[in-house]
């Protein structure tokens, strides 16, 4: 009894996935792609009937179909750099390191009117890591408080700062699902940005909610943060990746490069409900200057002082007015 109840579960979950599989990265779309999930379930609703009538050949064909399509999963849904992108995805960051000294080619530094009229630029640019003086976390909502992106922006002394976000790659044509995140829909790329551009897109054309969060980090640790996003951005330009909504998201990878630099980083749910990331951090102490993880949130919100700034050369300034911990 106990083998059949957890042989039906197993049929159970495999249906689901192999599902999600077949809706997601079926070769084609419309009637064909609904066609082919109808014919997944109908295998699977067979095999849970052959199991209750104690019928092996259902299950047979069940575990056969399930072979194949484990075997399809794995040799022909491959990730790949070579696809028709979305323009504000269209490259990926890479960098070069000698010394201090890192050149980051494809900065993106879009001027966004609105999600469809921008300017596009790609920029060079050069910063010298003896001058890197902070490190900053900004979030942003779309109106989900346990969800947020995640953006790492570091700050030199001279002025400039640099954005670094884990970014869902699509396609043209694709809207973000979720769901789709678990189901190799989207590739993963590291890109670098301008906090002109980043950080007030969000706010400013796509009615996001940011926050921003002055990071304390153990001595070395924010160039080594750094050298680590470079380093994950040229082997993803190298070896592309599939994007996961659990695994591989604009936290866990951030989570993970941290964690080569500062042993012993705590696991926490707040890594994966990305936007209570706040208080995972007063808890470890990266945050100072205020006596609460609330107190440091009203105080970091930026979003109305970046809708009030007009002048992009002015914006990296007046976000962090009366935020902690400066």
């Amino acid at each position: 009894m106990i083998l059949a109840v957890l042989a039906g579960a197993a049929i159970v979950a495999a249906a689901g996935w192999g599902a999600g599989a077949l809706w997601f990265q079926s070769p084609r779309g419309g009637a064909w792609r609904a066609l082919s999930v109808a014919c997944w379930l109908a295998l699977a609703g067979a095999a849970l009937l052959g199991l209750a009538l104690e019928h092996t050949a259902p299950l047979w064909l069940f575990g056969a179909a399930l072979l194949g399509l484990l075997a399809w999963w794995r040799l022909g849904v491959r990730p790949s750099n070579a696809r028709s992108w979305m323009p504000e995805v269209a490259r990926t960051t890479r960098g070069d390191i000698d010394g201090d000294r890192v050149t980051l080619h494809d900065v993106r530094d879009f001027d966004w009117r609105t999600r469809s009229d921008y300017d596009v630029r790609w920029r060079t640019e050069t910063y010298d890591l003896s001058r890197l003086e902070s490190v900053d976390v900004a979030l942003s909502y779309w109106g989900k408080p346990a969800i947020a992106h995640a953006l790492v922006s570091f700050g030199f002394n001279d002025g400039r700062h640099v954005v670094f976000s884990v970014e869902v790659r699509r396609k043209l044509g694709d809207t973000f699902s979720e769901i789709g995140g678990f189901f190799r829909q989207y590739e993963l790329s590291v890109l670098a940005s301008t906090e002109a551009d980043s950080l007030r897109v969000r706010t400013n054309v796509r009615g996001e909610d940011g926050y921003l969060y002055r990071v304390h980090m153990p001595e070395g640790a924010p160039r080594a943060l750094f050298l680590a996003y470079v380093e994950t951005a040229n082997g993803l330009a190298r070896q592309p990746r599939f994007y996961n909504t659990l695994t591989a998201n604009c936290i866990t990878i951030v989570y993970q490069l941290a964690r080569r630099i500062v042993p012993g980083l705590p696991m926490d749910y707040r890594l994966l409900l990305s936007g209570y990331l706040p208080e995972y951090l007063y808890r470890i102490g990266a945050l100072r200057g205020a006596d609460s993880a609330r107190a440091y949130r009203q105080a970091g919100r930026y979003t109305d002082r970046a809708r009030a700034t007009a002048d992009a050369a002015q914006f990296s300034r007046n976000i962090r007015k009366g935020v902690p911990g400066e």
